[in-house]
């Protein structure tokens, strides 16, 4: 018996070829002017003129074929002759002349999503990223589907919750996608960016936390960059009178000297690296193994500092003006930044691993019953401990650790060291 009117029923709406290829072939009959197409992805449509700048913007192109040979297909342009215009709504593409006219019957009219290799449909593909951001869609599900199931089974006559405004599902649903996002489903995103001469770069726009940061070598290898406390990114740099109090403007406002010395420093500091460490050593006499008179460095080879005993340089976080800076023998070197979001910065962000979405609804029913007045405790106890024990599985499940990766990094557990 098939599953009808229930949101998210979890079957597969889409082709395989909507789902791989990008696109969809619907073949005209009778005064058909309304195509009707089914991707999950929504159309989006800003011109129908190849000549304007809302062209490139659509994420799709249309090409029709009175045969739908594969080499038949054309670019369907509505300023030529030999097509009439067109309109999209909702994933709905009308066309009809002024005249009344529509296609004629037996036409292949074909929509072709966007996809990054480029080229027509006849290659199955157009341009652009719109497939791929498509692919492993059926992992997750959205927020809106979410608040549907909820409403539809949490919420009603003889349930637990008689009744509640989907305003506040909605605000419970985000809300536990930001604290999910942080440690259960781990929204983490990264930029590739190039480290520039003032050896700064603001910090992303929807970044919460990093995870790491990573050098990016001639072969395309990641090295890890370390965080340092060996300085600081001063906030403010004062003026000062030979006492050393600091001198006020006429508004009674402490006056900003030049850019900071400290920062300064440590931008020409050329001891970043353990190269660079030994380069120095060298230069103050070091000889047969003997360390110059009266001077040590942290991270030297006897009483190690493990926090510096990195040659791939160092990058400190300053959250007073939204930046990361790195140490100057990174200069120029291309480099990769992972960070954490809370999930709520994009749309294409908010949706939820399926294996974590029992616990998005028992965060829900907690948070909005722990917020009414009169509720029992026991109640509220109840759904608190429901609540942890869904988001352990949560975790435990989307953990996503396998067996052949323990065994893999156990293989060398007998393995002898020389020395």
């Amino acid at each position: 018996m098939p599953i009808t009117n229930t949101p998210n029923g979890g079957l597969i709406e889409e082709t395989n070829q909507q789902y791989y290829a990008g696109s969809q072939t619907i073949i005209s009959t009778a005064n058909q002017s309304v195509f009707n197409y089914t991707f999950d992805t929504e159309l989006d449509f800003r011109n129908a003129d190849p000549g304007s700048t809302g062209y490139a913007l659509n994420n799709f192109k249309l090409y029709v074929s009175s045969t739908g040979a594969p080499d038949s297909f054309e670019e369907f342009i509505p300023s030529s002759s030999l097509f009439i215009p067109y309109t999209v709504s909702n994933n709905t593409i009308t066309v009809l002349d002024s005249d009344g006219s529509t296609l004629n019957i037996g036409t292949y009219l074909v929509v072709q999503l966007k996809s990054r290799r480029g080229g027509s449909f006849g290659d199955r593909d157009a341009y652009g990223s719109t497939v791929e951001e498509n692919y492993g869609s059926y992992e997750y599900i959205k927020i809106v589907d979410v608040v549907n199931n909820f409403l539809l089974a949490y919420v009603g006559e003889g349930k637990l919750i008689s009744n509640v405004k989907r305003t506040d599902v909605i605000f419970h649903a985000k809300r536990a996608i930001q604290e999910f996002s942080f440690d259960t489903l781990k929204v983490v995103k990264s930029q590739e960016l190039t480290v520039p001469i003032g050896l700064s770069l603001p910090l992303p726009q929807d970044y919460i936390n990093l995870v790491a940061a990573s050098r990016i070598d001639n072969q395309g290898v990641k090295h890890p960059i370390y965080p340092t406390d060996l300085s600081i990114r001063p906030q403010q740099t004062l003026i000062q009178d030979n006492d050393g109090i600091p001198v006020q403007d006429n508004q009674g406002t402490n006056t900003q000297g030049n850019p900071s010395k400290t920062n300064e420093r440590w931008d020409n500091n050329q001891i970043k690296s353990r190269e660079e460490l030994y380069d120095y050593w060298v230069g103050l006499g070091y000889q047969n193994g003997d360390w110059p008179q009266g001077w040590g460095y942290p991270g030297q080879q006897y009483g190690l500092d493990t926090t510096l005993a990195n040659i791939n340089g160092y990058y400190m976080i300053d959250q007073a003006f939204g930046k990361i800076s790195f140490s100057n023998d990174l200069t120029e070197s291309l480099i990769v930044l992972e960070y954490i979001s809370d999930g709520l910065a994009y749309e294409e962000d908010m949706k939820i691993p399926k294996m974590a979405e029992e616990a998005m609804y028992a965060h829900i029913s907690h948070a909005i019953v722990a917020s009414r007045i009169g509720q029992p405790e026991y109640i509220v106890q109840r759904l608190k401990r429901e609540r942890s024990a869904k988001l352990r599985n949560a975790k435990l499940r989307l953990s996503n650790i396998k067996p052949i990766d323990i065994i893999q990094a156990f293989r060398g557990k007998s393995k002898w060291i020389k020395h």
